[in-house]
């Protein structure tokens, strides 16, 4: 199968034309159904004209471009960062699309998209990837290259980025590459940070390999933000969320109805749903924006801390949530009997995971032993409760968690009560580490994974995402590893290989 062109922009030279590259951030596609797909790009360059640049698009039945099925024009406005957000509509079920982009005498390289199957269509395999947490500073993008050129034989159909596609954070020091922003607060401090992570190579060759559905985590805006509460506690956050929220709508390849309101309170619903024909019912949820804030923080200042439950009562209170109760009743009520998949993407582990023994409580009601760090699901355990007693009472088929945020590849079984193991095993998750980000030691891992005996599975050391192959039959899942994060070219292997068995809850690691 022909893959997408992952080259620098091709030129198309015409009298006058500017010679600064005007795709230098390349393309994408996005937000896939059976009739349609988002395609992506913004022009850059300190010479475009106001109030909008026209830029014109084709997707085509072939690499080739010599059948296209459909054409446009967009305007690139000023006032959205020069980014084109196309909704190409009337397409065909469960085939491969290609597009480009030309304006001002350039033409953009040319990208691969797919659309979903038909609903309730027999479908026998789905190809997909997770990843998330790519902080420039900690290393380069191998694993993105491994993504795009599909070890596995076969292109992916879709890959779920899962949060953390920039970091706010001036600068690392001692980092393997650096940058001379500083920290990012603002809408031109957003879309500079988005540039400079959109011109990787290697990222753009992802986004060119197949399309992508995108939620966002923390970093896009501040580390540990909840809601409208920053980690710091500034009166003006909502502003600098908003800013960040618009940045990251230039930026991603959604749809032009999810802009963001001018006001700054105003929701932006990113979590979705989508049948892949009837295999899978595939949701995702957004982790941030609705949520309560953390339980018990550092005087001071918003956002996690590690807690003792017996030291923090706020942390059992039954009506905090994580995803908001709004978008806990939507997700609930999507998930699917009629499909022998339910894939939940969503931002970060939600196994329990606990950094000190867990000893049954000193007296009755009273609160178990462990340490927790609240701002995964272990911060909001009533909420986590909840999701899986609805799966479990709904008897909900074939329910795979796949999440990110934590920078380490863990595969887990989520049982209804967190603290009891004898509890009904409803769901099986798969935590993927950073594409780049830092995490902790390794012997940290090992110690705790000794407190947590649900986490069959458990590594820190390494950089990469996760590839599955879905089928009727079975999932499997590739825990794909860089061997150097500090090398562009380093190779990339299988760290782990995991099968679930259509019917049966729960992992077997697998050979090979």
């Amino acid at each position: 199968m022909a893959t997408a062109s992952v080259a620098a922009p091709a030129l198309v030279r015409h009298a006058g034309a500017a010679e600064q590259p005007r795709f230098a951030l390349g393309v994408a596609s996005g937000s896939p159904t059976a009739d349609s797909v988002v395609l992506w790009t913004r022009l850059i360059g300190g010479d475009l004209a106001e109030p909008a640049v026209p830029v014109a698009w084709e997707l085509a039945a072939d690499d080739a471009f010599t059948r296209i099925v459909a054409r446009g024009t967009e305007p690139a406005r000023v006032d959205e960062a020069h980014s084109v957000h196309v909704s190409a509509r009337g397409l065909e079920p469960a085939r491969d699309y290609w597009y480009r982009f030309t304006a001002l005498g350039q033409r953009s390289a040319s990208g691969r998209t797919r659309t979903a199957p038909a609903p309730g269509a027999a479908v026998p395999r789905l190809d997909f990837a997770t990843a998330s947490c790519q902080r420039w500073e900690h290393g380069h993008w191998a694993a993105w290259r491994d993504a795009a050129q599909h070890p596995s034989g076969r292109p992916l159909d879709l890959l779920l980025f899962l949060g953390d596609y920039i970091y706010e954070y001036a600068s690392a020091p001692m980092g393997v590459r650096t940058h001379a922003q500083g920290a990012a607060t603002t809408l031109e401090g957003y879309r500079a940070r988005y540039a400079l992570y959109k011109g990787d190579p290697l990222l753009q060759a992802a986004h060119a390999a197949c399309p992508w559905i995108v939620i966002w985590d923390d970093h896009e805006v501040e580390n540990d933000y909840a809601g409208l509460q920053g980690q710091g506690l500034d009166p003006a956050f909502a502003a600098r969320r908003a800013a960040a929220y618009r940045a990251w709508w230039e930026h991603m390849p959604v749809p032009p109805a999810l802009r963001p309101p001018a006001d700054a309170l105003g929701a932006v619903p990113i979590h979705g749903r989508l049948d892949w024909g009837g295999l899978a019912r595939l949701q995702w949820a957004d982790g941030r924006q609705y949520r309560d804030p953390q339980p018990c923080p550092r005087g001071g200042r918003g956002g996690s801390a590690t807690v003792r439950p017996a030291e923090c009562a706020e942390l059992f209170e039954p009506a905090r949530s994580l995803w908001g109760r709004v978008q806990e009743r939507w997700l609930h009520e999507g998930f699917s009997v009629a499909h022998p998949w339910n894939l939940l993407a969503q931002t970060t582990l939600m196994a329990r995971f606990s950094t000190e023994a867990v000893a049954p409580p000193a007296e009755p009601g009273g609160a178990p032993g462990g340490r927790y760090w609240t701002d995964g699901w272990d911060g909001y355990p009533a909420a986590r409760r909840r999701l899986l007693a609805g799966l479990h009472q709904r008897r909900v088929p074939g329910t795979v968690v796949l999440s990110g945020d934590v920078h380490a590849n863990y595969v887990a079984e989520l049982h209804t009560e967190a603290d009891d193991p004898r509890s009904p095993h409803v769901a099986t998750e798969f935590c993927g580490t950073s594409i780049s980000s830092r995490s902790w030691q390794q012997a940290s891992v090992d110690a705790a994974l000794k407190l947590n005996p649900h986490v069959i599975h458990g590594r820190s050391d390494q950089r990469g995402y996760v590839r599955f192959a879905l089928t009727p039959e079975r999932l499997e899942a590739d825990l794909r590893a860089v061997a150097d994060v500090r090398d562009a070219g380093s190779a990339v292997g299988t760290q782990a290989r995991f099968v679930v068995e259509a019917g049966r809850v729960g992992a077997q690691k697998a050979g090979g």
